[in-house]
């Protein structure tokens, strides 16, 4: 299978394709598609990258991601299954000018934001309709997307990443994309330096470091740390029996004066008022 660019399969006579994964591990390879996706994790935590942005996911999470927008979603092992709702169409689909119409004009701030990808946390109705979706017939089907949609334009719609992507990855670019990716999040809590992760490449350190830059618009150690912190947050949240300088070096940092360091550069509170207020 190719991971770049991600074919979507299509069921005939569908301009909706709608994907429901119950599984241990989701695909977690770099990818990307021209459809717009719209994804509601049902059950399950873990991290995701959308573009040059990384975060975490949890329960409840409603992902928009536009056309094109690289990304994926890496699920927490040992946590049990994790289920996910997705939803893929291209607005082309429906001709020059449907979502063109008056009334769906108030909907062009959410494509406007998909470009960017964005993440809202789902109430109580909007996953109501979302979990229903798979059950019903093509032409429901149609009627609670356009549903969702209507809500979702309602919500404070925060975008994650910085930079649009428009461009189709070829085959072998988004081979060693995806194997910078997966070797990062297969080893963010080992010390990586720039050579290491160079040779995944099979490029020279200077050489990776304009070529990443270029790709994601940051820069590789910022993208690890992301990572790191990340990781840090979630163990704070949930690992209570984990002490503060445990949860740093199970995050890659080599010294706690380091990781208290970075991570209130990052999330502006220390580590400790971090795991008081979201435990």
């Amino acid at each position: 299978m190719k991971v770049l660019p991600f074919k979507i399969p299509k069921p005939e006579n569908a301009t909706l394709v709608v994907q429901e994964d119950i599984v241990s591990k989701l695909f977690d390879k770099l990818h990307q598609h021209q459809e717009i996706q719209i994804s509601l994790i049902k059950k399950g935590e873990g991290s995701f990258i959308i573009g040059d942005r990384v975060g975490e996911f949890g329960e409840g999470d409603i992902f928009v991601i536009g056309e094109n927008l690289p990304h994926v979603f890496h699920n927490d092992p040992g946590d049990g299954s994790v289920h996910m709702i997705s939803l893929f169409f291209m607005k082309a689909t429906y001709g020059d000018i449907f979502f063109s119409l008056p009334e769906f004009k108030h909907l062009d701030p959410v494509f406007q934001a998909a470009s960017l990808g964005f993440k809202i946390k789902g109430h109580n109705e909007l996953q109501r309709i979302f979990a229903a979706i798979p059950s019903k017939s093509k032409l429901q089907r149609f009627v609670s997307f356009i549903e969702l949609m209507d809500l979702i334009e309602k919500e404070n719609l925060i975008t994650l990443s910085t930079a649009i992507h428009t461009k189709a990855y070829g085959e072998e670019e988004g081979k060693r994309m995806r194997d910078i990716f997966e070797f990062t999040l297969n080893n963010f809590d080992q010390s990586i330096n720039l050579d290491q992760v160079a040779s995944v490449a099979n490029m020279t350190p200077n050489a990776f470091c304009r070529y990443f830059k270029q790709r994601t618009n940051k820069t590789y150690i910022n993208f690890l740390l992301d990572i790191r912190i990340g990781n840090a947050c979630k163990l704070l949240s949930k690992k209570t029996d984990l002490s503060i300088s445990e949860i740093s070096y199970a995050s890659g940092f080599n010294n706690l004066t380091n990781f208290n360091r970075k991570f209130k550069s990052i999330k502006g509170i220390t580590p400790s008022t971090f795991r008081r207020t979201h435990q």
